[in-house]
């Protein structure tokens, strides 16, 4: 009879492969992870064992060479000298920066949305990417993520510095001060929501995306370091319990940093679109930026894997397929960017407003005219060398290409800044804008921040994400043996 019970009972389904399975055979059913996979993801998959993964990236965080010191040497170098030229701009004043009426704006707002820009390219790269379940974004998701947490970190002091009194920083808090509310209307209450939102989100996103490789590092290290991954590790064993988890909290952050890919640039875009100034009251600023953000802060990325990978031996782990899709992903933005820059010149001939188009013909042929042709070579004709397969897998240019790209991107936002503040509306106005010692101190200074703490994450942390590599390697099959 229970023969007879389990047989009614069972129920037969049809598996893709038109096989029949029975109920009762359904638990030696098994999802393979590597279905749909393309022949370079297998490819770059099998060229690795589970073991070596852990040890190579491991072995990034070994000892350090003197190169690596000399490096990280030079870049605190730069942070003490900016930190010494902002002590100056404190007793001194912002006049000690080239303020040059009407160019109020310096060359630290030029800073602030340059970094906010490069910020982007993470969240493009964790997040959207992952959610579109893209397997290239494994090998460099995690320095990506390192970037954009360091980059907001470096935009995040530039409207500090330009606010001119830093001790009355806390008046940009949305709450009730000495009695009154903070201008809403104001763009930098606005950057400094942006921001911090920015900031927490892409902070957690990268910790929490770091929890079960901090455990590998657990079990490898010894020392106070055992001790301090140990404690980030929280505790992780890799349980099934907790991949459930993991695997549902690290979908929501990347769902919940999706919007803020678009959102963040849109509002630092509104700083400029909401004034009257000719050249920055344009609807297309919000889309325009958000392209230049991701165009600008891919290219940075490659300028920062390419040595990275040579450096500390990872060439296994960033190949040519990487380099492919992300030079793809650089050449469709600069179109984007391209396109940018023609409609803006449509608009100012078209609109009908003489101060919009005077000051577009000032752009092309006044006293900026060669930082903004610069401009035009590295986004909109550089990039073009991308469109072949050749140039794209081929690291070394480009490491060149997202060099020039970088600087391209930096002359974009001095060219909205100070063309158009230079060249307003009174031509008793008009004057060129001459950036000062202190200006280009605190730049520098800026990058010296940005790649200490790159360099102190690539030797404390794990720079490639382990689990998700360890994911595109082939299971062992046994064979068997008769």
């Amino acid at each position: 009879m229970a023969k007879d019970n389990n047989k009614a009972n069972t129920v037969e389904t049809v598996n893709d492969k038109g096989n029949i399975v029975s109920s009762n055979d359904r638990r030696l059913i098994r999802v393979d992870i590597h279905e749909g996979m393309s022949p370079q993801a297998l490819e770059y998959g099998r060229q690795f064992s589970l073991s070596e993964i852990s040890e190579e990236i491991f072995k990034v965080s070994g000892k350090a060479s003197l190169a690596y010191f000399l490096g990280l040497g030079f870049c605190i170098a730069l942070v003490l000298a900016g930190v010494i030229t902002f002590g100056v701009l404190v007793i001194k004043g912002m006049g000690a920066s080239g303020f040059t009426p009407p160019a109020f704006w310096t060359l630290y707002i030029v800073n602030f949305v340059f970094w906010v820009g490069i910020a982007h390219s993470g969240t493009l790269i964790s997040a959207v990417l992952h959610l579109f379940r893209s397997k290239w974004r494994r090998g460099i998701f995690r320095i990506a993520e390192a970037m954009t947490v360091f980059a907001v970190m470096t935009a995040g002091l530039f409207p500090l510095i330009h606010l001119g009194r830093q001790w009355y920083f806390y008046w940009l808090v949305p709450y009730s001060n000495r009695g009154m509310w903070v201008n809403f209307k104001s763009a930098l209450m606005w950057d400094f929501v942006a921001v911090l939102t920015y900031f927490t989100v892409s902070l957690i996103f990268f910790y929490v995306g770091m929890i079960p490789d901090l455990a590998v590092f657990r079990e490898k290290a010894k020392g106070i370091r055992k001790f301090i991954y140990s404690v980030l590790s929280l505790g992780w064993k890799g349980t099934d319990n907790e991949w459930r988890h993991y695997n549902r909290a690290y979908m929501f952050f990347a769902a919940f940093a999706t919007p803020l890919v678009v959102s963040v640039h849109s509002v630092v875009s509104l700083d400029f679109a909401s004034g009257l100034v000719p050249g920055w009251q344009s609807t297309i600023f919000p889309p325009y930026f958000v392209a230049g953000a991701i165009f600008s802060g891919m290219a940075m990325v490659v300028s920062i894997i390419t040595p990275l990978r040579k450096f500390f031996k990872l060439e296994k782990f960033i190949t040519e397929w990487h380099y492919d899709h992300m030079g793809k992903i650089i050449l469709v933005t600069g179109l984007i960017v391209t396109y940018s820059y023609i409609v803006e010149f449509v608009l100012a001939i078209f609109s009908g407003n003489e101060y919009e188009f005077q000051q577009f013909i000032y752009r092309v042929s006044g006293d900026y005219k060669f930082p903004f042709w610069l401009m035009v070579f590295c986004n909109c004709v550089f990039p073009l060398l991308y469109i072949s397969r050749r140039v794209r897998v081929n690291p070394w240019l480009s490491f060149v290409i997202s060099i020039f790209v970088n600087i391209g991107m930096w002359l974009e936002r001095f060219n909205i800044i100070h063309i158009s503040l230079s060249y307003d509306f009174l031509p008793y106005a008009f004057d060129v804008y001459k950036p000062k010692l202190a200006e280009w101190i605190i730049t520098a200074a800026s990058f010296g921040w940005f790649f200490m703490w790159f360099l102190l994450f690539a030797k404390f942390l794990p720079v490639i994400s382990i689990a998700e590599t360890k994911e595109l390697v082939p299971k062992p099959v046994r064979e068997n043996k008769h």
